[in-house]
């Protein structure tokens, strides 16, 4: 387990026992996190520097945690952000378990990127949620990093990982979509990824990526400690849970490095890769960028 992998003692949760949403506010150390009572892990994509001195736009990309509150319908926090479109990129398993609630407005888009892995740990957290004691014996025979790794592995070259892309990229161009919101479960992998390709599009350098990356943990921690407890009270070692709860930066590597493998380049991914048109991309960027 990372050093950095130290979570909070007992975070809060709701009545029934899920992790509670991570209330955020920009602050100095970081100015992305968005305010919300009602909504984990919310974020702005926008604000960081890209590599010629330009500065990525706030309120046009998005991303948060799964829309599972009902008071998100009517939450005028989420109503001030202007939410035209949410592109859910979880399994049809997952939104069948936790349907979206919508902001007032905001009409939705799905775009699964896990359908050839359903199994997928990125795609499994609500199921650990709801069965931590069965975990010991699965993951005593799974290396859960290695796991990881793979999942990345097919969020960069998967037919469906790369049919959704363009689908979320899509949408972030088109000025009729926009802002556009978008999320998996926890906001962390399927929705870490996704965050980097905009910020590789708007032309963010790789510390930038990183940085936005890593920035989700403390809030993800948050999230699932309540999972860690309760595994440890029925038995088990929340060590081996660690890896499928947090981001690291050898998963981003591995998908950076797949990305490169595969298309050569971040600008073949987009063409090649994603299917992008050249006028697509330069409307990408113009969207995304000041």
């Amino acid at each position: 387990m990372d050093d950095d992998a130290t979570l909070p003692p007992h975070p809060p949760t709701t009545p029934t026992g899920e992790p509670a949403p991570a209330p955020g506010a920009r602050t100095a150390t970081d100015p992305h996190v968005v305010a919300s009572d009602v909504l984990a892990n919310l974020r702005d994509v926008g604000g960081r520097r890209t590599a010629d001195g330009r500065t990525v736009r706030r309120g046009v990309a998005l991303r948060s945690a799964e829309l599972r509150a009902p008071a998100i319908a009517a939450d005028p926090a989420i109503a001030a952000l202007g939410v035209r479109t949410v592109v859910d990129l979880r399994t049809a398993a997952e939104r069948a378990a936790a349907p979206d609630v919508l902001p007032a407005g905001a009409r939705g888009v799905h775009a699964d990127v896990l359908t050839q892995d359903p199994q997928a740990p990125a795609a499994d957290l609500t199921e650990l949620m709801a069965h931590p004691q069965r975990l010991e014996q699965a993951l005593a025979a799974l290396d859960p990093a290695a796991r990881m790794r793979e999942t990345y592995v097919d969020l960069v070259v998967g037919d469906a990982a790369r049919a959704g892309w363009a689908t979320l990229l899509r949408h972030v161009l088109d000025p009729a979509a926009g802002p556009v919101l978008y999320h998996c479960t926890a906001g962390k992998d399927r929705t870490g990824w996704a965050t980097t390709v905009l910020l590789l599009a708007a032309g963010v350098d790789l510390d930038g990526v990183r940085a936005e990356y890593l920035a989700v943990n403390p809030t993800v921690r948050a999230m699932y400690g309540p999972l860690l407890h309760r595994f440890a009270d029925a038995g088990g070692d929340p060590a081996l849970l660690v890896p499928l709860l947090e981001v690291r930066a050898e998963y981003l590597d591995t998908a950076l490095d797949a990305m490169v493998d595969r298309f050569g380049s971040f600008d073949g991914y987009l063409t090649h890769g994603l299917g992008l048109a050249d006028d697509e991309v330069t409307a990408l960027r113009a969207a995304l960028v000041d």
